[in-house]
């Protein structure tokens, strides 16, 4: 598939989605598969769980748009799923359930020199986020942090 006709098949899958409050995450197309995998991976638009029932959902009208826009002109198998947890903290819910969980925060100092701290996850404010390394709380502010992950922690 040429990536003219992928990114119609995007757009196409988009419309659809956003028609059931869904967002396309991404869309892999495995050409090297016999017959070709169609991958969706979806997302709420307003960041609650994708669930089984939600994929199972939005299978059919995907397919049907699919086969309607005859862009696909051999046999291809469909897979619809979530985007599955990832393991680097973006929203307040990730800070929140993960508090007192070993992070790797990832510093872009202003020497820029990139710096990693590892530490257990005490608190996030709007300026700053705290850690606790050792039993003692570094709050390193926001600007300073680029990247926050669950890791397992190192002596």
């Amino acid at each position: 598939m040429n990536k003219e006709n992928k990114r119609k098949l995007e757009t196409l899958l988009e419309k659809v989605a956003n028609e059931r409050d869904f967002e396309i995450y991404g869309l892999n197309i495995k050409t090297n598969q016999n017959p070709i995998i169609v991958e969706i991976i979806l997302k709420k638009t307003n960041g609650d769980d994708i669930s089984l029932d939600d994929c199972a959902l939005f299978n059919k009208p995907a397919s049907d748009e699919i086969e309607k826009s005859n862009l696909l002109k051999c046999s291809y198998v469909l897979e619809i799923s979530s985007q599955g947890v990832s393991d680097e903290l973006t929203s307040e819910r990730d800070f929140k359930t993960f508090k007192g969980f070993p992070v790797n925060v990832e510093l872009n100092q202003k020497n820029s020199k990139v710096k990693f701290l590892n530490g257990l996850l005490h608190e996030k404010s709007n300026d700053y986020l705290a850690i606790n390394i050792k039993g003692r709380i570094k709050k390193i502010p926001f600007d300073e942090v680029l990247k926050i992950s669950l890791c397992t922690l190192k002596d």
